[in-house]
């Protein structure tokens, strides 16, 4: 294909270009209430920037080249701004791909005598323009997943909270399935309560586990295992009759742990053990 004169073009009908551009992004509803006129002023100015550099010095069929390092940096920082802000991949993409129509409508002007290279044209600025809104795609789902992966840990840290019961006496109530990461988390945050409150005793309280397989017996004795090297012993409360039917059916041998039917008495088994009691006033 003859070498492109999109940047030329871009360049010399620039302000028509913008102007159109802007005015079809204000009639986005979506656009119209989550993005400011003077925010989608500087986001347009910055896009037409970032294009005009690189049609200058890059590649219009790759834009992964240095030539393009401004706009992409550009379009990154807006896509995770409209992740944020609540729009979707498709909302998104369309801030690039919308301007198409001012552009097409341009190059119909220029060349509108000469169909081969209207057709040069507007097939190189129609793999330009989808290849930056892929772009834009891409970094927006990262976001999401980024912000997803870290509501999930969140979540994770919320749902195992260590409750000091008493003086040297920690409970550690356990709610959902026990999976492999979540036991990091559960013992990791054991361990650094352990230290900071120096225990000497801790509940792990399972009541809320429906489920007790053999992947969450092995689980719940690395959690015991860890607390020991810490110089703490565990106390595994909320053995319902179903979970200990399971466990010797499964022959996962707690013979070392000491386990109690509910968290009261795990409770109380600390207490003595610290040579504490609590009675009636």
């Amino acid at each position: 294909m003859p070498t492109s004169r999109l940047a030329e073009i871009i360049e010399k009908e620039e302000s028509a270009l913008l102007s159109e551009w802007k005015q079809l992004q204000s009639h986005s509803t979506a656009r119209r209430e989550r993005v400011s006129p003077s925010e989608l002023n500087v986001n347009s100015h910055d896009f037409m920037l970032g294009l005009r550099q690189g049609l200058a010095k890059g590649n219009v069929d790759d834009i992964q080249g240095p030539a393009w390092s401004n706009l992409r940096d550009m379009l990154t920082n807006l896509s995770r701004e409209r992740a944020s802000q609540g729009f979707s991949p498709v909302e998104t993409a369309t801030f690039v791909l919308s301007f198409k129509q001012p552009l097409f409508n341009r190059l119909r002007s220029v060349y509108e005598s000469d169909v081969q290279a209207l057709a040069d044209e507007t097939w190189a600025a129609t793999q330009l323009l989808d290849q930056l809104g892929l772009f834009t795609t891409e970094v927006f789902q990262k976001t999401r997943e980024t912000v997803i992966l870290r509501q999930q840990q969140e979540m994770l840290e919320l749902s195992t909270p260590v409750v000091e019961l008493w003086s040297g006496i920690l409970a550690l109530p356990l709610i959902g399935t026990l999976d492999s990461s979540r036991t990091q988390i559960v013992m990791q945050n054991l361990l650094e309560a352990i230290v900071s409150k120096e225990a000497e005793l801790a509940i792990i309280d399972i009541t809320g586990v429906p489920t007790v397989d053999t992947l969450v017996a092995q689980h719940l004795l690395k959690a015991v295992a860890a607390a020991r090297l810490m110089g703490a012993e565990c106390i595994i409360s909320g053995i319902r009759p179903q979970i200990a039917q399971t466990i010797i059916h499964l022959g996962v041998d707690l013979g070392t742990v000491i386990t109690k039917a509910n968290l009261a008495d795990a409770f109380r088994l600390a207490l003595q053990k610290r040579r504490l009691a609590i009675s009636k006033i």
